[in-house]
Parts: structure tokens; sequence; C-alpha cells
């Protein structure tokens, strides 16, 4: 089982969205939701999502955080046809960061931000082709404002919190490249757990940041691992929350044990009494969870 899944608060269109982007990208299918009663945003449907062979997990709960630009999703595409498929659907009620065209990085490329807000890099894997069984998609961090430049440091901080993770190859920015400081990270690839990252760096005037509105779900095995993930992250007291917290350069996480999903499959009452006790937690506590269902 995926061990980080990618987690997109919506606007109460998850469903919708989960609609369309399976129809869109291929290796995709979503499971029908399940209602978690009686939170902060009221009832909400939490969906599980594959989108081109990667997990997500899509919330539809209501408009407090924006998508913003911060966190995008790489497409791999095999064909020039399907990016401008995929771009063209994309594209429509949506905006362009980058104009569909040739990069030096990739032959077809387009940075789209949907209807929805979510950001999309479109791109034919012929530069960097996908490595066979790899999912097409890619999340991807960019570090802008006062957190430009610390994309490095932070890739490897998270890198070292679990088994099996790794730093790629790092492109850095050269002299000439201003206002991106020669030495930074102009593209690193990098794997938490099983799944494959990306991030940059960028110097430039972006009017955004990082919100709660896609977080980084990591499941744990037991009470010691979400400890330890707990203490290696949250930064910010004030943003710690139902078992979210906020790092030191501002990006959302989730640690979740997999206890609570087994918990709460049963579903009925039982739910119900657990879904109370997360919601008044900070760091979520699987004895206390257990107790909960147990009534």
């Amino acid at each position: 089982m995926q061990t980080v899944i990618p987690h997109l608060w919506f606007n109460r269109n998850a469903a919708e969205a989960a609609t369309f982007y399976s129809r869109l990208i291929p290796g995709s299918s979503f499971q029908a939701p399940e209602v978690i009663r009686d939170t902060p945003s009221g009832d909400v449907e939490l969906f599980q999502v594959t989108l081109g062979g990667l997990g997500f997990q899509f919330l539809s709960a209501g408009p407090e955080f924006p998508f913003t630009p911060t966190v995008s999703f790489r497409i791999d595409c095999d064909t020039s046809a399907e990016v401008d498929r995929v771009v063209a659907e994309l594209g429509e009620g949506g905006s362009f960061l980058m104009p569909l065209g040739p990069y030096p990085f990739s032959g077809r490329y387009a940075w789209v931000a949907d209807r929805y807000g979510v950001n999309w890099q479109v791109m034919l894997s012929d530069v960097h082709p996908r490595a066979a069984g790899r999912p097409r998609i890619t999340p991807t961090l960019m570090f802008v404002g006062p957190q430009a430049g610390h994309a490095e440091e932070a890739v490897k901080h998270w890198a070292a919190l679990s088994s099996g993770s790794l730093v790629g190859e790092v492109d850095r920015y050269h002299d000439g490249e201003e206002p991106d400081r020669p030495g930074t990270v102009r593209q690193v690839g990098f794997r938490l757990g099983d799944v494959d990252f990306a991030a940059m760096d960028s110097a430039h005037d972006h009017r955004f940041t990082f919100t709660e509105a896609i977080s980084l779900m990591v499941l744990t095995a037991d009470q010691a691992e979400t400890d330890r993930y707990w203490s290696a992250l949250s930064a910010d007291p004030y943003a710690e929350a139902c078992g979210w917290l906020k790092d030191r350069w501002g990006v959302s996480w989730q640690i979740v044990p997999r206890r609570l999903g087994e918990l709460m499959v049963v579903g009925g009452a039982q739910a119900q009494r657990v879904t109370k006790a997360f919601l008044k937690m900070k760091k979520l506590v699987i004895a206390e969870l257990e107790a909960a269902a147990r009534g």
C-alpha cells in the first residue's frame, strides 16, 4: 500500500473533479466516498482516487483553502497527441502559466491550472522517459518567496525520515539566471517511501505560497512511527489539528496511523465515536482512538 498520499481539499466538488480526472488520465479510477460527519466543515466526503497509477485522497469540504502553483502534478505522456488532448481538456475553464509548446526539457509541454485551480505540468516524456511500471504522475513542489532557495534542505530532511527514500541528482541554477541564485535548485527528483516527487526553487515575484489545500499524508505503522514523524516535521503548534501539521517550510502534512482507517472502516456508531475523538486531537494517539472505538 502506498505510504505517502497527496491529499487535495476541494470546495465541495471533489466528486466532479474525480470523475473528470479519471476520464482524462489513463490508469485512473475512484471509489464511492466515505462520509465523515460533524467536522468543523460539516459533513464531508472523502474519496480514494487513483490517477495514472498514483493514489490520492480528495476531500470535498469547502472553500477554506485555495490551490496554488506551489504544488503541481506532472503528467508524463507517451505521445504528442496525448499531451495535446490532456492539455486541451485541462485548459478548458482554466488558465496557463506556461503555454503549450516545445521547451529544452521536453518537446511538448504546458503548465495549466484547471477549472478547479489544481496545477498540472503536462509533458511529452521524450527527454526523460518514464520508467516502466512507474506512475505517470509526479507531485512537484515549488519553493517561492521566503522559502526560495530551501528546496534542497527540505528534500534532504524529508528523505531522511523513512527507509527507501532517496534524493536524485540536483540540477542547479547558474550565474546569469537571476533572480534565482546560483547553486539553488532548478529541479531535483526524490522519493519518499514508495512515491516519486520533484522539487524546485523559484525566486521570481510569485504572489502565492503553500496552503493546506494540498497536504502530504503519511500512513504510519504504529504510535512510535507516528511520534517520530510528528516530532521531525511539526514546526507550528498553531497549525496542529486532527493529525495535520505544517513543517518549517510551510508544507502541510497529515501523519495518520493505519489503525485509524481500520477503526473507521467498520462504519456506524464506532466510526462516529472515532471521528469525534480524532477531531479533538492534534497528534493522533492510537490508544485513545481504540478506546473511542470500544465506546
